[in-house]
């Protein structure tokens, strides 16, 4: 099961590489595009991507990179993105594609449409990052979660169901679904019964959100429902439960809770071995 950070305050990754194998995906957060004077820019959190202030955050991000901890790259969220991205794509594209070439550790993007756009210009890009990256580049999308218990729209103004049923469909890896307030085994069930299949489905917390021990209770009710659940995300590394001093005990937590099923199964079966 996929253990993975939203990382959008630099706070530094010093705890998390002490024990990287706890840990799959970082999601370096967010990009977001924009003209000044005439100039067109593609920014991190409100920064060039290599300003000199993010020198230490590409450091770490390579170490872990190189420890086998995949690194993907965040496109909008609150903060939008797309409208501009669309009303000049080739322009603002061409700023993105450089910046992941430039930094050849990212190895896919999270696509988080907040703002209303057009469902073909979404087919256009991930078309675009196919065709620029090949088959094995990831992408994942972020919708809320009631835009996948649903067939109606989302924060985009889209169906995501409309488009996981398209040719484009075929190229999201998964979805890391925001469960903000609703981070429960009702949640995830009704994402499921609507047609998603669970290996496809991340289950997104909101750090802080709830008390930690029921995250965990909710967590293990979907793996023993659903033993192919993808894994769980959470919104932001920074203050990740359960110990304020270490977010980076958050991925340890969920490995452990994951083994203590798998276990448990195992014992069940008659199977000791490990």
């Amino acid at each position: 099961m996929k253990t993975i950070y939203y990382y959008q305050s630099f706070c530094g990754l010093e705890k998390m590489m002490t024990h990287s194998k706890d840990l799959d995906n970082i999601i370096l957060s967010a990009v977001h595009f924009g003209e000044d004077k005439g100039v067109k820019y593609i920014h991190l959190n409100n920064y060039d991507p290599d300003d000199i202030k993010f020198k230490s955050v590409w450091e770490e991000l390579n170490k872990l990179y190189y420890d086998g901890v995949t690194i993907t790259l965040m496109i909008g969220g609150a903060g939008g993105a797309y409208e501009n991205l669309f009303k000049d794509f080739d322009n603002y594209y061409k700023l993105l594609k450089e910046t992941i070439k430039k930094h050849n550790i990212i190895t896919g993007v999270d696509l988080d449409i907040e703002e209303e756009v057009d469902i073909n210009n979404v087919k256009r890009l991930i078309n675009k990052l196919v065709s620029d990256f090949g088959e094995d580049f990831i992408i994942t999308m972020a919708p809320v979660s009631s835009s996948l218990m649903t067939d109606g729209s989302s924060m985009g103004g889209f169906s995501y169901k409309d488009l996981y049923d398209s040719d484009e469909g075929n190229h999201i890896d998964w979805f890391n679904v925001q469960c903000y307030g609703s981070f429960n085994y009702d949640t995830y069930s009704q994402i499921i019964e609507n047609g998603y299949p669970s290996s496809k489905i991340v289950f997104g917390m909101l750090s802080g959100d709830d008390n930690f021990n029921d995250v965990l209770n909710e967590i293990k009710k979907v793996i023993n429902k659903y033993p192919k659940m993808l894994g769980v995300d959470v919104w932001e590394y920074i203050n990740a439960p359960p110990n304020p001093n270490d977010p980076s005990e958050w991925a340890k937590k969920i490995r452990d809770l994951t083994e203590e099923i798998n276990f448990a199964k195992r014992k069940s079966m008659g199977i000791w071995a490990p």
